[in-house]
């Protein structure tokens, strides 16, 4: 890094490029995963310069949010990505969107053309603070490169405390070529910002007295457990009780899936056994979740007098927000459920054992409907049973990412998360194309593990050209398409709630996805019958340092069940 000190005659007098670079230094930064434009190149040149952290191109600027987003996501670091003015930024707000819409901490830096031309309907120039206001926890445009130092600080302070999420600095052209002193602070205070500390001793005891006081408990996690890194904290909460756990899509390894005590996945395609006891517990711990309509269905159906509520979120504007709550936790996952556990270890009062013992058999009733049951006699590839053989074929140990739509929901239902960071997709926005270029964020953060993408033929184009990506940095990801020739997920919902009109969901004219992933040089896989599935899973793995990709040809008309429609209850599911 001498040279950049060096470069003029002052040893700490800096371009706003060259800050920008020190600055991501500073914060540790590893992968900046970016595209370059007219209004990034000296940031550019300036990384060319350094080798502190590895710069990461990808084939659209899309894709470099969502390889920062899934970065972020298994590491809980913060994800940094570079993108140029206009386009560039317009091209990255769906990525942003996704990052948004599940709180995870990232930078991103935008170019913006020079400050004289702000406003002026210059070449490649967009409102970006107005375009990403909507979709980012905050965001900077930074006039002058005296503030850049400071800005860059604050944008990473404000991205990892509180609530995670994404902030935005838009830095001009002219900015990056000012020069001034450079020295980056080691501390930040914000008057305007101010994280959630510790939570309120007395809504903890309010907790714990309704904790033990339940007959039919039920513990609802979500990914602020993950997002915290609360998955141990949780776990001794709901062995230390003996209580029923579900968690969100979100949440999926935030609890052992394997363990007796976890129901499963609850929502619209959560197991019966976790909605039931959703809808029908005395007393409900919501544990950094936020009661989403994916996950409730109709608050008018949820609600019920009788049931009491305990909400636990570091973001007080996301608690009563669809469900009244009767004991409001506000703080930090972690630190609050260390409180708790204590509380309850010092305790004198234990849960009632016989009402948890019947409370207990009645969930095991429910499990008996054996909500997840599908044919596995059937000529035709059954995509759950891909995934389940992905999941032998891993031994439950590998990072899973998917796409949005019927694949996602067979991912989250047949394979058995047991540790947190290990299942990557889009929740909140629900992006299809994310898979891939998540894939490639999480095989950058742990290049030894081994990473799947389940995927489908819809969503597998709206990225694909990432694979280009993959090939430049030899990413050894495993593809599995699941292919049936639909939007399976569209046309699920046209069958049901649609009489069978399948307006614009079958996907004809598809590549040969095969002939695709050979051409831009990695290993392409054709799989039709059943009995081939495990030889070519257990082969494609076998390849450690090729990309493969599964094309397997699954049973078009195959539905994810259960399903609760939109606007009913819970207890209102479509099952098999």
């Amino acid at each position: 890094m001498q040279h950049l000190i060096n470069r003029v005659s002052d040893p700490m007098q800096l371009t706003g490029a060259e800050i920008v670079v020190h600055c991501l230094r500073e914060e540790g930064v590893e992968y900046v995963f970016g595209y370059p434009g007219g209004a990034v190149l000296n940031i550019y040149d300036e990384i060319f310069k350094q080798d502190a952290f590895r710069h990461i191109l990808v084939r659209h600027e899309q894709a470099a949010v969502h390889a920062a987003d899934a970065y972020a996501r298994c590491t809980l670091k913060p994800g940094v990505c570079l993108v140029t003015s206009g386009p560039g930024v317009t091209n990255a707000v769906t990525g942003i969107a996704t990052a948004h819409m599940d709180s995870i901490p990232m930078v991103v830096i935008t170019g913006q053309v020079p400050t004289h031309a702000i406003g002026q309907d210059a070449f490649q120039e967009c409102d970006t603070v107005g375009i990403t206001r909507p979709i980012v926890k905050h965001n900077f445009l930074v006039s002058d490169v005296k503030d850049l130092a400071e800005t860059m600080k604050k944008a990473f302070y404000i991205a990892t405390t509180g609530r995670p999420g994404v902030v935005l600095v838009d830095i001009p052209k002219d900015v990056t070529q000012a020069v001034c002193d450079f020295e980056y602070p080691k501390t930040i205070e914000m008057r305007s910002y101010k994280p959630v500390g510790a939570a309120d001793p007395g809504d903890i005891d309010r907790a714990v007295e309704l904790i033990l006081s339940a007959k039919r408990p039920m513990v609802y996690a979500g990914g602020g457990v993950i997002l915290s890194g609360a998955a141990e904290k949780l776990a001794e909460l709901v062995r230390g009780t003996g209580y029923p756990c579900t968690n969100t899509l979100m949440g999926l390894g935030a609890y052992p899936a394997t363990d007796k005590q976890f129901v499963g996945m609850l929502g619209m395609h959560g197991t019966y056994e976790a909605n039931m006891a959703m809808q029908l517990c005395d007393v409900l711990i919501a544990v950094g979740a936020r009661f989403d309509d994916r996950v409730i269905g109709n608050p008018k159906h949820f609600f019920d007098p009788n049931r009491k509520i305990i909400h636990i979120d570091i973001d007080p504007s996301s608690i009563s927000k669809r469900v009244k709550v009767d004991v409001a936790i506000v703080g930090n996952v972690a630190l609050v459920l260390d409180a708790i556990n204590g509380k309850l270890k010092a305790a004198k009062a234990k849960p009632d054992a016989e009402a948890l013992a019947n409370w207990w058999a009645q969930i095991e009733q429910w499990r008996g409907r054996d909500c997840l049951k599908f044919d596995r006699s059937s000529p035709i590839i059954k995509p759950q049973a891909v995934v389940e053989k992905l999941y032998e074929v891993t031994n439950g140990d590998a990072y899973i990412t998917s796409d949005v739509g019927q694949h996602q929901m067979w991912a989250a239902q047949f394979y058995k998360f047991d540790k947190p960071l290990r299942w990557i997709n889009s929740g909140g926005l629900g992006t299809m194309g994310v898979g891939l270029p998540y894939a490639m964020g999480v095989q950058f953060a742990h290049p030894d593990a081994s990473v799947a993408c389940v995927t489908g033929e819809a969503s597998i184009q709206m990225c694909i050209q990432e694979l280009s990506t993959c090939r430049q940095y030899h990413l050894p990801l495993k593809i599995v398409s699941l292919n049936n020739r639909y939007m399976g997920m569209v046309r699920q919902w046209q069958e049901f709630f649609y009489g069978n009109r399948y307006s614009e969901s079958y996907m004809d004219a598809l590549p040969d996805f095969v002939k695709l992933a050979e051409s831009f040089g990695h290993v392409g896989m054709l799989i039709e019958k059943p009995e081939d599935i495990d030889g070519a899973m257990r082969e494609a793995f076998k390849l450690k340092d090729r990309l493969v990709f599964m094309d397997f040809r699954t049973d078009q008309t195959e539905n994810v069940y259960p399903m609760v429609p939109g606007g009913k209850g819970l207890s209102e599911m479509i099952l098999v």
